[in-house]
């Protein structure tokens, strides 16, 4: 449609009045240059028509990019919130539990300090001699009293001595003064076997002789009888090889086990200190 509007302005130009040749080459060169300028505009309309096509498309490239990006942030967001709400959970779980660990430690020093006191106490009323056929130990809370039977019963027998009583009675002191813990009395022996009428094996002796250890402490030292334990464990508890005569020494022995009371430990779980929100 241009061209034909050209081509007719021209025409009308030739047809309205005679021109010479040289100003008709004029017009021909500006006829000319006019369609180069008009091709030259349709090109760089074409373009730009292309550059706006792009940009739109990259627009709309980068607003679905934006919508991805949000919605992933969201469901960040969501799982952070919900990952806080299970970290808020784990760590009153782990307050809760070092505050009960806390509070069972300091219960532990307490009984760890009271059982220093009582092996003190008990070592400073035995005489030098007795205290080289005594072990006293503290094992996790417990205190271990291991009587060498040499002092406590003739040969082959759970009749006390004399000596044995006089020891005992040092010990009865010591439990009396301890009356929140229990006692358990336990008879050891060597793997020698044994031949008495009343007496059948080894068994029998380690169970006798803690029961007559117990029955001591009971009658003669006024011990309460709810608080202790007879037991035997024949041969079969050593500390030390039997074949040796000094190791089977030192099986032959009798133990005189304090703890502290199983139902008061069990309240002590019971009585947990409540959850805190202190992280420590």
């Amino acid at each position: 449609m241009k061209h034909s509007f050209w081509s007719l302005l021209l025409i009308s130009i030739l047809f309205t009045g005679c021109v010479t040749k040289g100003k008709f080459r004029d017009l021909q060169s500006q006829y000319t240059d006019l369609r180069r300028d008009y091709q030259d505009c349709q090109i760089q309309s074409t373009e730009s028509r292309t550059r706006a096509t792009s940009l739109e498309a990259r627009l709309s490239e980068a607003q679905r990019n934006n919508e991805d990006l949000r919605e992933t942030l969201n469901q960040c967001l969501a799982q952070a919130s919900q990952g806080n709400v299970n970290i808020g959970k784990l760590v009153d779980e782990i307050n809760a539990s070092n505050r009960f660990i806390q509070h069972l430690v300091q219960a532990k020093n307490r009984s760890d300090s009271l059982n220093m006191v009582l092996v003190t106490n008990l070592t400073r009323s035995l005489t030098p001699s007795e205290t080289q056929d005594i072990d006293i130990q503290v094992l996790k809370g417990v205190v271990y009293i291991s009587l060498d039977d040499r002092m406590l019963y003739r040969s082959g027998s759970y009749e006390i001595t004399t000596q044995g009583e006089e020891i005992l009675s040092k010990i009865a002191r010591i439990i009396l003064d301890y009356r929140d813990y229990d006692v358990l009395v336990e008879g050891n022996t060597d793997t020698d076997p044994i031949s008495k009428t009343n007496i059948r094996n080894n068994w029998d002796l380690s169970v006798l002789r803690g029961s007559s250890v117990v029955q001591a402490l009971q009658t003669k030292y006024g011990v309460d009888p709810s608080r202790l334990t007879a037991a035997g464990r024949g041969e079969y508890n050593p500390i030390a090889t039997n074949s040796t005569a000094e190791g089977k020494a030192r099986n032959r022995r009798t133990q005189i086990i304090i703890t502290p009371k199983l139902d008061q430990f069990m309240e002590l779980i019971d009585q947990a200190p409540p959850a805190s929100f202190d992280v420590y």
